[in-house]
């Protein structure tokens, strides 16, 4: 390794693409931005990732809540959940 480069003629690159990831422009509330940073400071990992957790984890959530009321609905209509035995 030399001791000494020269970066004079250097051009900078493309950012090197996240593979399955987007770069994106979004507006946030500075408390919700303040919020996230202060909980990745506290855990030693990226707010962009917590902000990507917590999206995450709320259209599993989402998709639970579909799902579950698909199937009370379901049972209601059959009578299975109304306490009422055959």
């Amino acid at each position: 390794m030399r001791k000494e480069y020269d970066f004079d003629g250097g051009r900078r690159g493309a950012p090197v693409a996240q593979q399955g990831k987007s770069r994106i422009t979004i507006l946030l509330d500075k408390d919700i931005l303040e919020a996230f940073r202060g909980q990745a400071k506290d855990s030693g990992r990226g707010y962009q990732t917590a902000i990507n957790q917590a999206l995450r984890e709320y259209l599993e959530r989402e998709k639970l809540e579909t799902v579950l009321r698909r199937v009370l609905r379901e049972e209601l209509e059959e009578g299975g959940l109304s306490g009422a035995h055959p």
